[in-house]
This record gives structure tokens, sequence and C-alpha cells, in this order.
């Protein structure tokens, strides 16, 4: 750009330069090609016919200096550097308080990977920035346009890759650890005129040589005051000469260079279609951009730049939602890289400013806090005056010494007075003498800094230094609190009116409650559904979006809601102007939060990583908060697809517990079970055998999801057999689990009891020969852990537990006892702690309640066994002329009419035969076959006796087939 095509405007510039590089470097060399090279910068940029006023994000030199070119310009189009997909959004500004971020978001994409989604593009805006002002002007002036000229939100993820999304959010300084520095998520940051060097040896010369501790402080000290009081070309000049300097300076970065370029073709083809299409004048325009773009190389810079270079890439077919989300000054801060306080401190310097230099803002006609104001007046017709020749004024702004702020007493006595009272508010022990101290020691401080008025910067370090000393009290410290007392973190709001269609519906829906929800903070609800029925409908949505947002937005506090179950009286603790972003960000996915919702549920049954007990959750939440039973029945039908494609049993305790609580929902809601439910119970227990055996040997397989497995299995086993499957399957896959792990050996065994193919004489019999053999007695507690498992598909196995557990501290020394019971103590701990309770309360019933009675007690697993068949046998020997169910049923006979009428027999009583014959008699002599069968199935091979007359039918079985009679008699007395 030297040469012929340089203006002679900055002759004298480039002289003091081209010495300054000699003396330094010793003669020309790279120096003085990047000193002369930041000069035509700023010569290229001052020539350009459509004026560019470069900024810095949040500055408030550029917002005043943007405030008073605005008054005195008069632009009739305003190009912005913004994404230009977010324009129809701007005019919403006016119903919000200040800080707030304009947002495009995208949940379902279509061109970007998958583990991007959702995507989130936000940019913040401040009262402090030139951007608000230029927004400001163009919005309430009539006959102004307003264009944003950036790439779109699409764009912003077609040019960057994962590496250069973690890129462009760069890292903060301190990491965020308020819930307000997280106001953005996870969005990309548009960064509007960042001027952060990105050549790290820079930064470190700055801040040594500055004396400051970061880049905003250097930033404050070096720019912000100098600029303060500058005039526009002064400004223009300087900042064209910084972004020059920071450009130059720029790391190779291959990628983030093509981006800044594009970028920067990308606003310049803009701006040329734009003219071209309405034929704008340039001098009736003003771009503002970033200072780091306002000092372009690349060959489409300018009005009459190369316009065939760089064609625009379609959009992809991402659909893009828009809306505003609350923002703040911590969250500016952290997403891109700022020091903590460093917008705060420029938020009370752009009032100070204000009030110093009386300049008159631009503010939207509306916004909350705004002052009305007569209505604008239309811009003039005339033609514009031809612009003033650009001069040099870098050259004596560069040789000018540092002007040096007198003290101000009153101000820094003000701060320091503040700042102990605050102190003494959150826990310190701040008295008048810390106050005079931080007085004295700011003053230090800034004079050790060449200052000649302590910064805030200056007096944050003093009030840390006397008051903080070594303890903090509360959870704020001294430099959190000199930032809340220079203007604090404030939080912006989004005003009902821009609020997207679902939040507002949400509003309206709770406006029963009469609260002011929109305010930040914790509220507390109550309601009372018996006083008030139409309160149900707020708890609705209150359970709905506990549902959707995050756990602190909407806490219950008393009151619950289950299947089956409504509260009559709940409590709340609402914070939904707190977490107002995610409300908005509801918004984005439907109308109505029912429908998201079921958006929702639908996305987590359908994924591809859905899993049953996942689908099953979803079924249960569409009865719970939707009370949706076509939904319920949709998500239900779809849970048998996925259980009978599972091949593992990771989630088997939670297809058990979810099955269980849908099950008897609908037992106890409904006539009849639904169809999905009967099939997903006979699916399941078919799914559940097959996988039975090779869960037992799995390694993977935890005893706890074998257990929930046999849970099913058992606790579903009445319901499937009436539904036609079979027991033989549950039969065959306990005979074909050989398990090597002890703790799913004992739950085999317990499975084997409750199958009858294993008695519980004989269990007691495993579990004695496992005491006794010391080479199992160190694995004995994972047995132990398996028969606690055991007791969630076999409940009735408490009481073998309590022994097997009461025999091992009864049987074995203490030097092996010792050893491995805090391995079960562990090991019952972890893997069955929700079953202790069943395993305790079976103590409790077993062990005497006393101590003293202790001695004398006796288990009753170790009491002898009385013979169940001796009343049975004494009762054949005794000689009994009539068997006690005749007369029992001589004394009642309506009882035996109503067995007889429930059965459908109704030929009535029959007279007694008083020859003898009993009609039982009578029926085995005309079907002997029948007996005969019965005496085979006994195994009373003894013939028939002769009959003797006896008179009962009970006699009769016994005279003709004494053995098979005596043989049933056992079997019933046993059962």
């Amino acid at each position: 750009m030297s040469g012929p095509q340089a203006s002679g405007v900055f002759t004298a510039l480039r002289t003091q330069l081209h010495e300054a590089a000699t003396e330094f470097a010793g003669g020309p060399d790279a120096l003085e090609g990047i000193l002369l090279g930041m000069v035509d910068d700023v010569d290229r940029a001052v020539r350009e016919p459509l004026e560019i006023f470069p900024v810095c994000h949040h500055s408030p030199a550029s917002a005043l200096a943007m405030a008073r070119r605005l008054r005195e310009k008069q632009p009739k189009v305003v190009y912005l550097e913004l994404c230009e997909d977010m324009a129809p959004l701007l005019t919403e500004l006016r119903n919000c308080r200040l800080p707030v971020a304009v947002q495009a978001f995208a949940g379902d994409i279509d061109g970007f990977p998958q583990e991007w989604a959702p995507l989130s593009v936000v940019a913040p805006i401040t009262e402090a920035s030139a951007e608000y002002q230029a927004i400001a002007y163009a919005l309430d002036t009539p006959g102004v346009e307003l264009v944003l000229v950036d790439r779109s939100s699409d764009h912003v993820f077609q040019w960057n890759d994962s590496a250069d999304r973690d890129a462009e959010s760069a890292e903060p300084e301190e990491a965020p650890k308020t819930e307000e520095a997280a106001l953005h998520g996870e969005a990309v940051g548009v960064e509007i005129g960042d001027l952060r060097p990105r050549f790290a040896e820079l930064e470190e010369h700055l801040l040594r040589h500055g004396k400051v501790r970061h880049w905003s402080e250097w930033w404050h000290q070096y720019v912000e005051v100098p600029l303060g009081d500058s005039d526009h070309d002064t400004y223009r000049q300087v900042m064209f000469l910084i972004g020059s300097l920071f450009r130059r300076l720029a790391p190779g970065d291959g990628d983030r260079v093509r981006v800044d370029e594009d970028r920067e073709r990308y606003m310049w083809t803009r701006m040329r279609e734009h003219m071209a299409a309405t034929g704008t004048d340039p001098e009736d325009c003003l771009y503002v951009c970033g200072a780091f773009h306002a000092a372009s190389r690349v060959e489409e810079f300018g009005v009459h730049g190369r316009s065939d270079g760089f064609t625009i890439s379609p959009r992809t077919a991402t659909t893009w939602q828009y809306g505003l989300i609350p923002s703040s000054h911590a969250a500016i801060e952290a997403q891109f890289g700022l020091t903590p306080g460093s917008v705060s401190i420029a938020a009370t310097q752009w009032q100070k400013s204000l009030k110093r230099t009386r300049v008159r803002p631009y503010r939207l006609e509306g916004q909350a806090g705004a002052r009305k104001s007569k209505a604008p007046k239309a811009l003039p017709a005339a033609a514009p005056a031809a612009p003033p020749p650009a001069t040099d004024r870098l050259s004596g702004f560069l040789r000018q010494p540092p002007v040096l702020d007198g003290l101000d007493e009153a101000e820094l006595l003000g701060w320091s007075v503040d700042i102990v009272r605050a102190a003494r508010r959150n826990g310190y022990l701040a008295s008048t003498a810390d106050a005079i101290a931080v007085f004295e020691t700011s003053i230090l401080l800034a004079g050790m800094r060449d200052r000649a008025r302590p910064t805030p910067y200056d007096f944050q370090d003093a009030a840390v230094t006397c008051i903080e000393k070594d303890r903090v009290p509360g959870r704020r410290d001294v430099r959190r609190l000199v930032e809340i007392m220079m203007g604090g973190d404030r939080i912006g709001q989004v005003g009902y009116e821009a609020l997207p269609p679902l939040a507002r519906d949400v509003y309206d829906r709770l406006e029963p409650l009469g609260l002011k929800l929109q305010q930040r903070g914790v509220q507390r609800a109550l309601l009372d559904m018996a006083g008030r029925p139409e309160l149900e409908a707020c708890s609705d949505v209150l359970w709905m979006l506990r549902r959707l947002m995050p756990t602190a937005a909407a806490r219950p506090i008393m009151g619950e809601r289950r299947l089956g179950e409504r509260s009559i009286q709940e409590s709340w603790d609402l914070a939904l102007g707190t977490h107002q972003r995610a409300l908005i960000e509801l918004g984005y996915e439907g109308v109505s939060i029912e429908q998201v919702l079921e958006q929702r549920l639908r996305r987590e049954a359908y994924g591809p990583r859905a899993t049953t007990a996942g689908v099953l959750a979803a079924v249960e939440d569409s009865l719970l908060y939707l009370r949706s039973g076509r939904l319920a029945d949709e998500l239900g039908t779809h849970a048998l697809k996925v259980l009978s494609a599972e091949r593992t049993v990771d989630g088997a305790p939670e297809v058990l517990r979810r099955a269980r609580t849908l099950l008897a929902y609908y037992r106890t809601s409904r006539p009849e079970l639904p169809a999905w439910i009967e099939s997903f119970v006979r699916t399941g227990y078919a799914h559940y055998c097959t996988l039975l055996p090779t869960a037992f040997r799995d390694e993977d397989a935890t005893v706890g999801q074998v257990a929930a497995m046999l849970g099913f299995l058992f606790s579903m086993e009445s319901l499937a057999l009436s539904l036609g499957c079979d027991r033989t399957q549950l039969e065959l896959a306990v005979a074909q689990s050989h398990p090597e792990d002890p703790s799913k050996t004992a739950l085999l065994w317990a499975a084997q009891v409750q199958l009858g193919t294993l008695s519980r004489a004989e269990l007691r019999d495993r579990c004695d020969a496992l005491l006794d053999n010391p080479l199992v007695v160190p694995s004995y507690p994972r047995y132990l852990n398996g028969f606690v498992h055991a007791l969630e598909p076999v409940p009735g196995l408490a009481d073998v537990v309590v022994e097997a557990v009461s025999n091992a501290f009864g049987r074995l020394p203490d030097t092996v006892l010792l050893p491995w019971l805090p391995l079960l103590i562990t090991t019952l701990r972890k893997g069955a702690a929700d079953l202790a309770p069943l395993l305790i309360r079976e103590a409790g019933r077993v062990f005497p309640g006393r101590l003293p009675a202790l001695d004398t007690w006796v288990p009753p697993w170790r009491m002898p066994e009385a013979d169940p068949f001796a009343a049975s046998r004494a009762r054949h020997t005794a000689s009994v002329p009539a068997p006690g169910g005749a007369a029992l049923l001589a004394a009642h006979p309506a009882t035996c009419d109503a067995v007889a009428e429930l059965l459908g027999c109704e030929d009535g009583w029959l007279r007694q035969d008083t020859s003898g014959a009993a009609p039982g008699a009578a029926l085995l002599g005309a079907y002997p076959a029948a007996c005969d069968a019965v005496a085979e199935l006994l195994g009373c091979d003894g013939g028939w006796a002769p009959s003797s007359g006896a008179g009962s039918p009970g006699a009769a079985l016994t005279v003709t087939h004494p053995a098979a009679a005596e043989a049933l008699e056992t079997l019933l007395a046993g059962a």
C-alpha cells in the first residue's frame, strides 16, 4: 500500500517511525515494515469513501465517540457488524432491560454433525457499547436504515470446525463461579469489535511495561482514558492503528485468519450489494465494525474493492430460531475471556463520562428506565456537505505526554468508606482505620504505577491488601465486594412483549399465584387445591416446568406427584426470573409446554441410545404430567421393540421398578390392563428367561441386575402364565444356569428354592457346609451378598438369610470373623442398601427384644422339629364313627348351599341312605377307573379291598384303597 497508492497525509508520521525503527533496531528491517505497514493501513481506512467507525466491544470511549458522531453526521444507512439474520429481533430490545443477548438457536440440525446440537449463537448488548448507540439511533430515527452485514448464524458454524468453536469462545482468566456467569450457556459468542491481542508476547510486554495485571486494566488506562475526550478524527486514527498492530502481530493460525478474512469479504460484499440495490451514496452511510476488521487488507475492502473474487456459500437446511435472552456482566466476561469486574467498571465509567462530557446518548423509546422524549425528527433531505480532508492526528497524539488526572480525594474517600461498610456487612472486622489505610494505599499503588489518580483496579488491590488479610469469612471476598460497589453484576431482563409465545403462556397460566414471577430471586408459592380448585392448573404447569427446566427454577417444598396420587396442598420455591434464559429456550421448541414435553418424551424414547428403562420412564412421565393415555400406549408399544433388541441386563433393576409401578397403576385405575403392558409382560418373561443363563455366567452382569431379572420373572409369573407363558421355560433357564461367582451362586440357590427344586433344609445344609469349609469362609460375605439380593425375587427367604448371618457370627472364631467383617459391611452397604431394611425387620421379629432374654433365647432354627404327620396317624388309629366334615356340613348347611351355588350345583340336598351305602361308595363302584388312577398317582399298588359297607365317601375310599387314602390324607395334612 506504500508508494503511489498512499496519500501524503501521514508523511511526517512515516518519517518519524522510520527514524525510530532505525534507531532501536540498528537499521531498517522487519520492524520498519510493521510500523510503516500500520501507517498504510490507517491511511487506507481513512481515505475510504464509506466512513468506517472502528469500535471495541463494551468500550465506554467507543460508545461516547459513536454518540457524538451520530449526532454530527446523521447517517441515513448504518451498516453494523452483527449476524445478518438477527436483524428482525433488534426492535424487541426496547422491551428489555439491558444487558441482554440476541440469540440464534437450532435444536434440530441438518448439515452439521449431530454431536454439535443444539447450536446457539449469542451477541450480548450493553448500554456502554457503541453498537447499542447505533441500533438505538437507527431504530428511533425516521428515514434511517439499519443493515446487519456480518455472516449469518449458519455460516458461523459452517466456517468453524469443532476446534475453531473452542477457540471462538475464549477461556476466561478466572473460571466462572456464579450462575450469572453461565447465562449464555454453551453458546458461541459473536465478538463485535474484539481487540484482545492474539500475540502472547505482545500482551506480556504491554502488561509488564504498563505496570498492570491484566489486559482489561491496560485498555482502561492507556486507551479508554486518553480517548475519552478526543475528537472524532483522533479517535478513528488511533483505533485504526491499534487494530492494524494486533492484526499484523496475529499468530500464524491459518484457520483463524481465514475465518476473519472471510468475514471481512462477506461484510464488504453485503454492503456493496445493498448500495447497488438501493442507490445509496456511500457518503450517507456509516460502517460500524471492530477495529481489527477496520484495518483489513483483503482485496474486497472498500466500496471499489474486488467484487468477483468471493462467493457466499448457501445456508444449510438447519432451521434457526431467534430470541432475546437475559445476559449479565459476568456472563459477558466469562464468555469473551475478560477479567471479572471489567464490564461493570466499564459501565460505571460510561455513566461518569456522560456526566463529565454532557453528551446525550441514544436510548430506545419505551425501554425500561428510559425517559420519555419528544418524537425524533426525520433527517433533512438536503445533500450532505463534502467531508473535510483528512489530517494527521496520530503524530501529535503519539508525541504528547500522558495526561495525569488530578487526585479526586472526594471520590476516593467515598470509595474507601463504602468498601468498609460493605465488608462489615459481609463479616469482615473492618473499621475506620481500614478505610484510611485503603485510601492511603490506593494513592501509594497509583504512584508506584506512574498514575496520579488511582484507578478502580488500584483501589481494588488496596482494598484486598488492607481488609481481606488472611481470612475470607463469607462467600464474597473483598475483590468481589469492590466489583459490586463499582456497579455490580448487572443482569438484564427480557420484557413480557419480547418473550416467545410459550414463555408468555407460562406467565399467564401462573398468574393466579399472585407472584411477580419475572423478578429475579426465589419466591414462595403456596397452593391450596382443596380451597381453590383453580390452582390445580398451576400445579400441573409447575410440575411440567420442574421436568423441563433446571432444578432450581421450580423446586417443590411440600407435595409430590406420583402415579395414582394427587396432593391437596403444595408449596414451591420459584425462580423463573433467574432462569429466564432456560424458559425462553423452551419457546424455541414449541408453543406450549405440553407440546415441548411430548416432543422431548418422543426424542428420549425413539433416540438411538434409548433403553427399555428410559422408554418406560417416558411412559410414566406421559401419564404423570400429560395424563395422555394415547401417548403412553404408543411409547409402551415401542418399549416392546426396545426390550426385544436388548442383549444385556444393565437396565434390569430400573425395568423391574418401573414395570411394577405401571402395573400397579393400571390395575387400580383401569378395569383392564392395556394391551401393550400384557404384551410387555409376555415378552419380558420370555426375554429374561432367555438371557438368564448367560447373565449368571457373565462377569459384567452384577448380582443386582441378575436379581432384578429374577424379580421380574417371579413377580410377574402369575400374570405371565395367565397370558399364555410356559413355566417350563423358567425352570429350564434356572437349570441351565451355572454361575461361578459366589454371590450369583447364592442367588441361584434362592431361585431353586422358589421353584421348588431345592428345599429349605437343603439350602440350610449348604450354608452350613460353607461355614465348615475353611477355604470358602473368606468368600462367605459374597454368598451373604447374594442371599440379601435374593430378597428381591424371593422375599420369603428373609428368615433363611437371618439364619445364615447369625450362624456365621455364632460359629466362626474372632480370628476368622474380624478380617472379613469390614468386607461384609461394605459389600452389603454398596450392593444391597435398599434391601437391608427387610433383613433388619426380619431379624427384629426373630431375635428377642430385650437383652436379658438373649441368654436363654434359643434360635428357631435350632429348636427340634415336630412331626407334622403325628396327628394324622393318631387319627387313623382311632375309630371315628363319622367324619368331622359331615357333622360340620349338617350344622352349617347355608355354607354348603353357597358353595354349591358358586359351583353351579342345583340338585339340592339328598336324603341320607339308611341302608349304609353312601353316594361316594356308589360313585367308586360305578367308576373304578378314577379310583385306580388316584391310587396309581399316589404309588399304591395294593388293589381293591373287600367292601365293608362304610357309611361315608371317605370311608368307602379307605375301605377300597386304604393305602391310597392314607397317602392322600398325609399329603393334604402336609399342605
